[in-house]
């Protein structure tokens, strides 16, 4: 599987899991700014799960062998 699909499948289900547990977390009913909320977080959570997968899993350049 590819490294970019296999990053974003993970990142929309730990979007959806996000907003799902913060739906049943958050008191009821639920106010359009309440979604808002929701929203952000789970926005801020994958983007920041995003930058630390980027960063922790870097290519590496495709460089000569070394001749000796």
């Amino acid at each position: 599987m590819n490294r970019t699909v296999a990053l974003a499948l993970g990142l929309i289900v730990v979007f959806a899991l996000t907003v799902g547990v913060l739906l049943v977390v958050m008191p009821g009913p639920h106010k359009s700014t309440d979604y808002l909320v929701i929203g952000a977080i789970a926005t801020l959570l994958c983007l920041l799960l995003l930058f630390l997968a980027l960063i922790k899993t870097a290519k590496r350049p495709v460089g000569k062998p070394d001749s000796e």
